[in-house]
């Protein structure tokens, strides 16, 4: 009863301070407040300018009641009091304002207990746990700081969030008072901007520039604190801010790009370390492996091209992404992921190396199972569907619609260990195994459905003449034959997939193999590792059954075949290899859209060798 009767005192003393100022003020508060609901920046600053001292008191007691009712937005108050009062002035009322809003919520939340919003207390809760090294009392304060920087999450609901902490009040106010002075020196030097705008004709455009330029340093500053104070021992993993905020970014330009369907019935609250493994359907499948395994942060196995050198490959570094030489052994890559491994963070691997060329797996061509039993950790394999059709490889527009991914199966580290690597080798095959054209999870309306598709299907599967074929909308026909067929909502043709199309074309090429022999004049660009500057030249490649070569002026190579896993290409566009550390990519001067039969010709004679093999 003692503190009960403690409670109600504190509380009835705040209520009749609030009502006094209220009623003192009521001819500023209300009015002001109706301004703020009708975003009404020029009456606010007319308002607080004619009330004179009054107007000092109105924005200190806005300020703090835009702490205690989190909803409300404090950019409103620190704006107008920038374009009411000098800078130094208006920056003194907006702190004080937010210290009386901060005891004001101390108050509350330890004396009745009040509560923060659950949705910014779980936003609060996944930052605080990337700062999980640090002792507890520290934490608390460095987390304030950075949450303060934020734009994302009100001060009010920071402040609920502190007060239900253990942190004492006398750190708990200077925290709070120094915290929040980047965030409102940037809206008051925004006020101030607009204030000079209107008394001086500003141009507009430097008024952007200058408002711009203001969010981009408090971001600056969010980084550096982030990056040298706040997740330092982070630096490096998955739990860097730096791979925080490129999944927030991909996040926002992806979320509402289309419709994602989540099944994680199998490793919800899975704890890592494990290894999943995932085909590889589009460039964004990258993301809906990040949305399968909810807060765990896994490292990535990355194409060492996409993340090699300059800025880039610093941040991907400090990110914990795992370079991956594309068909090429080093031994780089398995030490990343067993680094990973033992730091408990779990691996993302897309084992086909590639994007799907045409709705169906490729084969694994690195079969790693031997390496994944060495891990000695679950596997997990996953399955995206849907997004083949949304994004291929040879469309740039993409088209809204259902993806699902799933993660389908989890093999034990024990199972693991009791199969043979060439039985683990099969499940994960097996497991990876898919036809977007079998089970189509979309229907797939466009006048344009089949443009670009004639830098896959590049011969005719009537005549079989080279490079004939061309798109029209949904239509792929044959110069050479006059043939012609139509792309239906399932994206199948009424004689078949894609997929099926391009296997027609592959069994041509194989009946014709002895006799292949395939030159290009090409454009070539060759990165070197370690290197940020590439070097470019013109060549000459030659491919056979038996060999791949190259020659320039400053170069000249060959290759067994053999020796030639596969070859990467882009659509239209080049295909590459390594050699000798340094990566080259061929631009055939004449007729691009050859790299696919390059490519498919590569494949073709690496299945024949496999299939003697066995």
């Amino acid at each position: 009863m003692k503190k009960t009767s403690q409670r109600i005192i504190i509380l009835v003393s705040l209520a009749a301070v609030i009502g006094l100022f209220v009623f003192f003020l009521r001819d500023i508060l209300v009015p002001y407040i109706r301004m703020e609901i009708n975003n009404d920046v020029d009456g606010a600053r007319a308002l607080l300018q004619d009330k004179g001292a009054l107007g000092f008191l109105a924005v200190v007691l806005v300020e703090a009641l835009q702490m205690v009712v989190v909803f409300i937005p404090a950019e409103f108050i620190q704006i107008s009091s920038g374009l009411s009062y000098p800078f130094y002035i208006a920056i003194l009322l907006c702190d004080l304002g937010v210290c009386l809003g901060a005891t004001i919520i101390f108050v509350l939340v330890r004396a009745f207990r009040f509560k923060a919003d659950e949705k910014e207390v779980e936003k609060i809760e996944k930052i605080e746990k990337l700062a999980s090294g640090h002792k507890k009392e520290r934490s608390t304060v460095l987390l304030l700081y950075f949450l303060f920087i934020m734009p994302l999450i009100p001060f009010g609901a920071i402040c609920y969030y502190a007060s239900s902490t253990k942190i004492r009040y006398r750190r708990y106010l200077p925290t709070v008072a120094t915290g929040v002075i980047p965030s409102i020196v940037t809206s008051n030097l925004m006020g101030a901007a607009a204030r000079y705008f209107i008394r001086n004709d500003m141009p507009l455009p430097l008024l952007i520039l200058i408002i711009v330029l203001l969010a981009l340093a408090l971001f600056a500053a969010l980084f550096l604190f982030l990056n040298k104070v706040y997740f330092k021992e982070n630096d490096g993993t998955p739990d860097s801010v730096i791979y925080a905020a490129f999944f927030r970014i991909a996040d926002i330009l992806r979320k509402h790009r289309q419709r994602l369907h989540v099944d994680d019935s199998l490793i919800k609250g899975k704890e890592p370390p494990y290894v999943l493994l995932c085909n590889h359907e589009s460039f964004y499948d990258f993301y809906y492996v990040r949305r399968l395994v909810g807060k765990v942060n896994p490292a990535y196995v990355v194409n060492k091209h996409y993340i090699d050198g300059g800025v880039i490959g610093r941040l991907a570094h400090k990110a914990g992404f795992i370079p991956k030489k594309l068909f090429n052994v080093d031994f780089v890559t398995p030490r990343g992921i067993l680094r990973a491994i033992r730091g408990g963070y779990s691996v993302v691997v897309f084992p086909e190396g590639r994007l799907s060329l045409t709705g169906r797996n490729y084969p694994i061509v690195e079969r790693s199972a031997a390496f994944y039993k060495k891990l000695g950790v679950d596997i997990v394999v996953a399955s995206i569907r849907g997004a083949y059709f949304a994004n291929p490889k040879w469309r740039r527009r993409f088209i809204r619609s259902d993806i699902f991914v799933s993660a389908e199966r989890v093999i034990s580290a024990e199972e693991a260990k009791a199969m043979t690597v060439e039985e683990l080798n099969l499940a994960i095959e097996d497991g990876l195994s898919y036809d977007e054209a079998e089970n189509p999870v979309n229907s797939y309306r466009g006048k344009d459905l089949a443009k670009g598709l004639e830098n896959v299907l590049y011969r005719c599967p009537d005549c079989g003449a080279l490079y004939t074929t061309g798109t029209r909308g949904c239509e792929l026909f044959c110069t050479a034959c006059g043939s012609s067929r139509t792309l239906g909502t399932d994206y199948r043709f009424a004689d078949g997939s894609i997929a099926d199309i391009y296997g027609r074309i592959a069994d041509m090429e194989r009946a014709e193999l002895d006799g292949t022999r395939l030159e290009a004049a090409v454009k070539t660009v060759v990165f070197s590792d370690g290197r940020p500057r590439r070097r470019r030249e013109r060549g000459f490649c030659t491919m056979t059954r038996e060999e791949f070569s190259y020659r320039s002026d400053s170069v000249s190579f060959t290759i067994p075949m053999s020796e030639l896993p596969a070859i990467p290409f882009s659509c239209g566009q080049e295909f590459e290899l390594y050699y000798n550390n340094e990566l080259y990519y061929f631009y055939p001067i004449e007729n691009r859209r050859q790299v696919v039969r390059w490519a498919l010709i590569a494949d073709i004679i690496k299945e024949e060798r496999h299939g003697n093999e066995e």
